[in-house]
């Protein structure tokens, strides 16, 4: 069983024209985190919503597939990217880990404001499941799905909840107060990785099962401590009959 493990919130900002240079940030910034981390990246980081090049980003998601998969070690490392299937597209989370991808799955609540559901297909809520990685008990929601107070409930028994995300500034603190609370509300670790594009909340954070934050605006890259003792302790004396 895993007792402790990096946790790593990549905040970085997407250049809308440069799909390539996105990638290299990418993978630079993911060469520097600790071999064995946990990294969250920001949803879509590699192309933003291009909705005019769809075509030229979904390519790039395969590239980038690749080369993360092929960088990421023994770290277990998330990337959103937009995915073409049978003339349709996807806003797709991977989760990869010791060379393989160990869970995807699709963007189930499409966010209006943005045009997200003129563009994609929405995802299956039966994907959005617990799975195992690295010894640990992990979910993933992307962005507006934190919103959805009935994923928590989907999710919880994760040890740690993963949220890729690209939140627009005007609802910086929604995000800031949704995070910490499916922390508290699910006992777990939450890590909110988001874009660093200046219209985007930044507000990145890795949250302890008692709301304890890591937090700054400023920095590209957040780290913490993933401490199985603390979702073992916190379920034990505060027990919701919930966890098994």
């Amino acid at each position: 069983m895993t007792t402790s493990k990096p946790l790593v919130a990549l905040q970085l900002p997407t250049d809308p024209d440069d799909f390539d240079r996105n990638l290299r940030r990418l993978c630079d910034a993911l060469d520097k985190t600790p071999k064995d981390a946990v990294v969250v990246t920001p949803e879509v980081c590699l192309t933003g919503y291009p909705y005019d090049r769809m075509e030229e980003a979904a390519a790039v998601a395969d590239e980038a597939l690749t080369e993360v998969i092929r960088r990421a070690g023994d770290r277990i490392v998330t990337l959103t990217t937009i995915v073409r299937e049978a003339g349709d597209y996807y806003n797709r989370t991977f989760v990869v880990h010791d060379g393989r991808i160990v869970h995807e799955q699709d963007k189930i609540r499409l966010f209006l404001l943005g045009d997200e559901d003129k563009y994609f297909r929405p995802g299956r809520e039966e994907k959005m499941k617990i799975f195992e990685a690295g010894g640990i008990r992990m979910g993933l929601m992307v962005c507006f799905e934190l919103r959805y107070t009935e994923f928590w409930l989907r999710l919880r028994g994760a040890e740690l909840v993963m949220v890729p995300a690209r939140w627009g500034l005007p609802r910086k603190r929604h995000l800031e107060i949704l995070a910490p609370a499916l922390a508290v509300a699910n006992q777990c670790y939450a890590v909110v990785a988001n874009s660093a594009d200046a219209d985007m909340a930044q507000s990145s954070a890795i949250v302890d099962p008692d709301g304890v934050e890591v937090r700054d605006d400023r920095a590209q890259r957040l780290d913490g401590v993933f401490e199985m003792k603390k979702v073992k302790k916190i379920r034990r004396y505060i027990r919701m009959g919930v966890f098994g």
